[in-house]
């Protein structure tokens, strides 16, 4: 009898070898010899199964954003309520901090999207996919009459993502400027401002499993004039 192919195995190992890789040297500095040494492998091997790193690394971008697009869509599933979605899903889109590997990993490989379109493709599609859940939410919130959107609901999802981007950067940082609280609080006033509610009806509503989840939680604030609405 003919062994079971290990295979499939075999490259998850090496997409998670490459992941680590990635988040230790950075991307730009990467090397096959660096992938292969992780995995305990030969560069050899490491070909064997990917024909190039490129390859490879692309393997790695794919389940990178497949994990955080389900994470983001499991934090708002199975919450009938507009408002404790919307908390929910503003909560869910920034790194815990600087070593937030999933964040990292993601902010590492976005860099080479500037330069490769198969890169860049992925990323439009992790962009797209997060706004795509903010705007059913919207949707859903301005049907029921629980938002007043300010704005059709595609455009208010698209500056969320991107601000949850540009907040997410500067916590990850060498040296971070913001941290996931304050950064969350900034998103909930943006979040507050496009629907037509208080900063502080956003925030008394996030579900409380929420604020067990240090990805989606946001701790407690003294009183903060620029988020104050």
């Amino acid at each position: 009898m003919a062994r079971p192919s290990r295979a499939h195995e075999r490259r998850a190992d090496l997409v998670a070898a490459a992941r680590r890789a990635v988040i230790g040297r950075g991307v730009l500095d990467l090397r096959l010899r660096d992938v292969a040494e992780e995995a305990d492998m030969s560069s050899g091997s490491v070909l064997y199964y990917f024909p190039t790193l490129d390859d490879l690394l692309r393997e790695v971008q794919r389940e990178a954003v497949e994990r955080f697009c389900a994470g983001r869509e499991e934090a708002v599933r199975g919450e009938p309520d507009p408002l404790r979605r919307l908390a929910a899903m503003v909560r869910s889109g920034l790194p815990t901090g600087p070593d937030d590997e999933l964040c990292v990993l993601l902010y590492e490989l976005g860099t080479i999207a500037r330069r490769d379109v198969s890169y860049a493709a992925e990323h439009i599609r992790l962009y797209e996919r997060q706004v795509g859940i903010y705007a059913g939410i919207l949707d859903t919130g301005a049907a029921t009459g629980a938002f007043t959107l300010t704005r059709d609901a595609a455009t208010i999802a698209r500056n969320l993502v991107a601000l949850e981007d540009g907040y997410g950067l500067h916590i990850v940082m060498a040296a971070p400027t913001l941290d996931a609280p304050r950064a969350a609080r900034l998103l909930l006033a943006a979040a507050a401002d496009a629907t037509g509610l208080t900063l502080e009806a956003i925030e008394a509503a996030a579900p409380p499993h929420a604020l067990d989840d240090p990805r989606t939680a946001a701790a407690p604030h003294d009183h903060d004039p620029e988020g104050d609405r």
